[in-house]
């Protein structure tokens, strides 16, 4: 590709404007970790049922079960506290 030198350096502008971009994105933290075999099965779910229908179920299923908590106290906004795992085991 030929370029003059004011297209050279615009390009060269944009491609470390994209470099910065790249390098200051924030990974992608998952809201749930699931286990390998509930991955697997939720996989296998998809290819038998498809996306949506699995999608809902579970989506069904973990809003009945947020429900059983009580989150009204909660602001999202607060800064986190730390909770002992073995303390939310029941």
């Amino acid at each position: 590709m030929k370029a003059t030198e004011l297209e050279s350096k615009r390009f060269d502008k944009a491609l470390d404007e994209i470099i910065d971009l790249f390098n200051n994105i924030e990974s992608d933290e998952p809201i749930i970790r699931f286990s390998d075999e509930v991955i697997n099965n939720i996989e296998l779910a998809k290819k038998k049922y498809g996306d949506s229908v699995v999608n809902e179920k579970i989506n069904t299923v973990v809003h009945e079960m947020l429900s059983w908590l009580d989150l009204s106290d909660v602001d999202l906004n607060e800064p986190e506290e730390e909770i002992d795992e073995e303390d939310t085991e029941s």
